[in-house]
Parts: C-alpha cells; sequence; structure tokens
C-alpha cells in the first residue's frame, strides 16, 4: 500500500506525537510555496500540529482546508538590527507557544536564525534547500551545519558538498501529483486550437532566474517556418510589464498566475523551460506528468529530469537561437516528439511521483 493513506496508519508514536514548524521565506506562488503546501498535506494527517512561519505574501488561503495555522513575520532577508531584533523574538514566542518539536527551515536565512537563537539544541531541526548557490558561504556553513540536511536534487546536493563543504545531504526530489482530473478547456487556447494554431506555453515567475527575454527573442525565428504558432506565457512577477512590452507585435498571450498548470499544460503541444539556473524546476516535472514532453535550458537540476534526445530537448540558458532551432525541431518531428512524450510519462512515474515524495520524506522524519 502505498501513498498518504499507507503513511497515515503506519506513523509512530515518535512522530505522532511531534509539532512540526515549516519556516520559510517564501514567494508567493513560488517552488518553495508549492513544497511546503505539499508537505502540509503530507505530514498533517501523520503528526500532532503543523505551524508554517514565512514573510507576507505566502498563499494563506491554501492552509485553511489542513486547519494549519501561519504565522507572517518581518522579511528574514532584511538585515536591519531591527528587523533581526523582531523576527528573533516572534519567532522564539511562537516556538514557545506552539511547543515545537520539530524545526524545517527553507530557506538559509530560515535556518541561520535556528542556529543563531540557539533553537537547534532543543528542537530537531530539518532544512531543505531548492536552489544551487555560490555565495555567502561562511552565512551558508554557519546556517547549515547543525541542520539535517535535504537537498531537492542531486545537482542541489553537489552544491552544498563542493562549494559550501557540508558533507552529510540526503536528496528527496521534488514531485507532483498526478493529474487525475478531467481536462477544463481554456477559452483563449481553446479558440486559438480551433483555427489551428500549434500552441507552445512557458511557465513560471516572471523574474530573472526564469529567463522569459529569451523566450520571447525565440519567437520570431519559430515564426519565420512556423506563422501559425502561438506562444503563451503562464505566470505573474515584477518584470510582467517589461516582458509585455518586449512582445509588442508578437503572438504572445500572458495567461498571469494560474493554479491549474497540468490542466494549461495538457492542452497546449510543447513546453518550454528558459531558466538561467534551476535547483529541480517543477514546470518539467508537471509537463511530464501529463505526458508532455519540453525543450529546456540545461542548468542544474533540469538535467536531472530531461535527458536531452530522449524525454526532451535541452539548448544552453541565455541562448534565444538555440532556443528557436529546438523549437522549431519539435514542430517539424512529430513522431520523435511522440516518442519523447510517452518516455517523459515514464520518467514521472519512476522518479517524481507525488507517493515517492510522501514515502521519502516520512521515512526521513522517521530516521531522526
Amino acid at each position: 500500500m502505498q501513498g498518504i493513506e499507507a503513511l497515515r496508519k503506519g506513523y509512530s508514536m515518535e512522530l505522532k506525537d511531534q509539532n512540526v514548524l515549516f519556516f520559510a521565506r517564501a514567494t508567493q506562488h513560488g517552488g518553495t510555496e508549492n513544497v511546503i503546501l505539499q508537505l502540509c498535506e503530507i505530514f498533517n494527517p501523520v503528526v500532532n500540529k503543523i505551524v508554517v512561519v514565512s514573510a507576507d505574501g505566502f498563499s494563506v488561503e491554501k492552509l485553511r482546508p489542513f486547519g494549519i495555522k501561519h504565522y507572517s513575520i518581518p522579511d528574514i532577508e532584511e538585515k536591519k538590527p531591527s528587523t533581526i531584533l523582531a523576527v528573533s523574538k516572534k519567532l522564539k514566542q511562537i516556538i514557545a507557544d506552539e511547543h515545537i518539536t520539530v524545526i524545517h527551515t527553507h530557506h538559509r536565512m530560515a535556518a541561520f536564525y535556528i542556529r543563531f537563537l540557539g533553537l537547534h539544541k532543543f528542537c530537531y531541526f530539518i532544512n531543505t534547500s531548492h536552489n544551487t548557490f555560490t555565495n555567502k558561504r561562511i552565512l551558508t556553513r554557519y546556517s547549515y551545519k547543525k541542520a539535517n540536511l535535504i537537498a531537492c536534487g542531486e545537482m542541489v546536493k553537489k552544491n552544498l558538498n563542493d562549494v559550501y563543504g557540508l558533507e552529510k545531504v540526503s536528496v528527496i526530489h521534488n514531485a507532483v501529483k498526478p493529474f487525475c482530473d478531467g481536462i477544463i478547456p481554456d477559452e483563449i487556447i481553446s479558440n486559438d486550437k480551433k483555427v489551428g494554431k500549434y500552441l507552445i506555453g512557458n511557465v513560471g515567475r516572471l523574474f530573472e532566474q526564469k529567463g522569459m527575454e529569451y523566450f520571447i527573442n525565440a519567437v520570431p525565428g519559430v515564426l519565420s517556418r512556423h506563422p501559425d504558432a502561438q506562444f503563451y506565457i503562464i505566470g505573474s512577477g515584477e518584470n510582467a510589464e517589461k516582458l509585455k512590452e518586449m512582445s509588442k507585435g508578437l503572438p504572445i498571450t500572458f495567461m498571469g498566475y494560474r493554479t491549474d498548470i497540468q490542466n494549461l499544460m495538457s492542452q497546449l503541444d510543447l513546453i518550454v523551460l528558459s531558466s538561467l539556473w534551476e535547483g529541480l524546476p517543477l514546470t518539467p516535472i508537471e509537463a511530464f506528468s501529463v505526458g508532455k514532453t519540453i525543450v529546456a535550458t540545461g542548468v542544474d537540476g533540469t538535467i536531472e529530469i530531461v535527458k536531452n534526445m530522449e524525454n526532451g530537448l535541452l539548448v544552453r540558458a541565455k541562448d534565444s537561437e538555440e532556443l528557436t532551432e529546438k523549437i522549431n525541431w519539435m514542430i517539424e518531428h512529430p513522431e520523435e516528439k511522440k516518442q519523447m512524450e510517452i518516455k517523459a510519462k515514464e520518467k514521472y512515474e519512476q522518479d517524481f511521483s507525488f507517493n515517492k515524495l510522501s514515502e521519502s520524506y516520512v521515512d526521513f522524519y522517521r530516521s531522526l
């Protein structure tokens, strides 16, 4: 028996008695928020209590179905003495009031506070790293040194090992739930499909990391050979207006933030990921879960998911010309693309299913 039902029936008394705090900076609608929400769903039935602590911006309404309390604190990236004092005071109060026994951080400054305040001496201390970095080496090593470390992918683990000298790191891959709901046609996409458009979507927050400008710059080269191509950018963020200005005159539809990503992907012909760096991105996993292949930049954790010419195509980051070339290749090779889609679904089921994530995290907690 697999999945959350099995975990609910199989938890130990030790796990049942724990009060867990998930602590992150957590940008709204970002990958870290998604992982925390997944962990809430996994652990809510098997521990005594969960609370979430983050700066403003977390999608608090998504915690309500679980009955989980959220505490807002000042931005933990802010280094003003007054902010450090305010965060420290509130964090200690929350941990005391909620009788926290497990602290699970999802940001190096969150981990810093746990170490700095000595809270790791009184609670189980876990940290999940979601990205690769090379900066702030002393701070990062200090923050993570006393934590039980999880990396979301092999490249993130390698980064912690090689750059920060942190040796004992477990890998638990990010995952997404299978798409079991029926497709709900999106009106914009459906209208484009009816007139014979080839539908290409890029999903991600609209900021520097996702490299959306390189995707936009690739569009004219695709249109020169395939004038029936239609493009979609799905996501929100601080660069939205800049990207819309770049897109003027091009058949690019900005769809904003959406919660039905798998539903939308199911209606597209091709998915693109143009990121400049990644820990272990959810976009390819979401695409694979609905049997879609992808053209993606070959950065960090993406190459753990996307295997070139097997389940997708890889391109260099910041290379719009190569992105154009590979999108065109996908359009012009439908049979090869179909085989990649079969392999993509197999990869999802083998390595990135939600059941696998659930079992791995609960086993990790039990091991402590």
